[in-house]
């Protein structure tokens, strides 16, 4: 059974619509595991020591690595758990092409389930632990207690993959995990509340009591047990995985015919977003990225931070929406290409409704002027820069994005790993590093205020050149309409 589910997995893998046309990408993602895994394990042989010579020199407070370690691992369980939401793939989505072959629903909820075991996410922390536990070996410590905490964190590393699960597909699981994390970051930030100094005797814990890392399998199994027992009830095509209908409504949108020809599609999108679960998460989540820039309040960021935060405080939208055009209409996509429907219109739309979220989310950010004048020229500088230039930008990268999307779901909100190829991945550059480029030459030479100037006068530059660059832009959707429409229509 096992054998055969492995078979199907390798066909759909090599015979994806997306394999060729991005082979040289997965070539990259391939360097890029073998990096991180390279640096996971040197770090787990070195930082003992390199914690070591810090509480030597006085640099770091303490009187143990392996105590300074289980300080701060709670830091390795709120990144683990981000980027896996962020970037780790959930089997489970492949599971509608099953139900027509002569697999039990038993099995197909315990492979899906026990194919996320065999995560590179899984894996990776193997690559820390693994010769951290080997150095507190070789320095002394118990034996028997070593292996207890190490087995606790190979099992919290479970517990985190099953809980992921949860958060990918429920909501009331998401929200207070994200509300949990967002507070305690905020809170260790400003130094309210520290939880490193209540972690440690927790990790600690697991290192003194042998029998202690049977809590967190407990806890691995109990969540597994449970996401086994949610996705077997999903797992019927007159439950789980059907659309659910729901009332029609209508909405007074007349105000958008000022628009002209292009407000047809602004209607669409507002109603896109209004009914949609996967869209209204993303456009609240777009605009709670306003708080970001409290993140770059540490002096240590300098003002190269504060460029970082007018780009992000004002564009949470325009990245999170944006960077998924045209695959919100992605269902309908082929219907709306057989149409007479200019494109210039249909991304003039999109534009404007990026804009428009771009000024509110400048208004919104008008509290940064409570952390002085220049915290608010970067809010201005940065909402200029992606009204004029990143606006066309995001549209650009639109042409690359070839992931459908399930309106129906809420989950990755904030993006989806499918939607980055090289092609989108190199637009990077323009979107975060340029302002900063700019500012460096300006900023540095002539004073902040410049730096900010010139960025914002890039924007308007962008805004003055809009037509050409949407020429330009309207091109490159219509070469790449086709193969678009063929990827929406591949199934996973």
């Amino acid at each position: 059974m096992i054998k055969q589910f492995i078979n199907l997995e390798w066909k759909s893998f090599f015979r994806s619509a997306a394999f060729k046309k991005n082979l040289a990408f997965k070539i990259f993602l391939g360097f890029f595991a073998l990096l991180l895994i390279l640096e996971f394990a040197g770090a787990g042989a070195v930082s003992f020591f390199l914690i070591e010579d810090g509480i030597e020199d006085g640099t770091i407070t303490g009187t143990d690595p392996f105590q300074v370690v289980n300080r701060f691992l709670i830091y390795w369980l709120a990144a683990d758990l981000g980027y896996r939401y962020m970037l780790q793939k959930m089997p489970v989505a492949n599971i509608r092409p099953l139900l027509y072959l002569p697999f039990s629903k038993s099995n197909i909820v315990k492979y899906a389930l026990g194919k996320t075991l065999l995560s590179f996410f899984n894996i990776l922390p193997a690559f820390f632990f693994v010769p951290f536990s080997i150095v507190l070996l070789v320095q002394g410590y118990n034996p028997v207690g070593v292996i207890s905490w190490h087995l606790a964190a190979v099992f919290i590393t479970l517990s985190i993959n099953f809980l992921n699960i949860f958060m990918n597909n429920m909501d009331k699981v998401f929200y207070p995990m994200l509300v949990i994390l967002v507070g305690l970051g905020i809170l260790q930030r400003y130094e309210i509340y520290d939880i490193t100094q209540h972690t440690e005797p927790v990790f600690s814990f697991f290192y003194n009591q042998p029998w202690s890392f049977v809590i967190p399998l407990l806890i691995a199994a109990s969540l597994a047990y449970f996401a086994y027992g949610y996705f077997l009830k999903q797992l019927y095509l007159d439950t789980g995985l059907k659309s659910k209908a729901k009332e029609a409504t209508t909405e007074d949108l007349s105000f958008l015919n000022r628009f002209g020809s292009i407000s047809t599609y602004l209607k669409n999108d507002i109603k896109l977003i209004k009914r949609n679960k996967r869209a209204k998460m993303t456009f609240i989540m777009g605009f709670l990225i306003v708080f970001y820039g409290l993140f770059f309040m540490s002096g240590q960021f300098g003002n190269y931070g504060k460029v970082f935060a007018g780009i992000f405080a004002t564009g949470g939208f325009l990245f999170s929406f944006g960077g998924l055009v045209p695959s919100w209409d992605s269902s309908y996509y082929k219907l709306m290409m057989s149409q007479n429907i200019p494109y210039r219109d249909f991304l003039m739309s999109k534009w404007w409704l990026m804009v428009i979220a771009t000024a509110v989310s400048t208004v919104l950010a008008t509290f940064y002027l409570y952390f002085g004048w220049d915290w608010w020229f970067a809010i201005l500088a940065g909402a200029a820069y992606n009204i004029g230039f990143n606006s066309s930008v995001v549209l650009l990268g639109g042409a690359y994005v070839k992931t459908p999307i399930d309106l129906m779901s809420s989950k990755k909100a904030f993006g989806d790993s499918k939607a980055f190829n090289a092609k989108t991945f190199l637009l990077i550059i323009p979107k975060m590093l340029l302002p900063v480029g700019i500012y460096a030459l300006f900023g540095e030479t002539l004073g902040s205020n410049y730096g900010f100037i010139a960025i914002a006068v890039t924007g308007v530059l962008g805004l003055l050149f809009r037509n050409k660059i949407f020429t330009l832009i309207e091109k490159i959707y219509k070469t790449e309409k086709y193969d678009t429409i063929a990827a929406y229509a591949q199934k996973d």
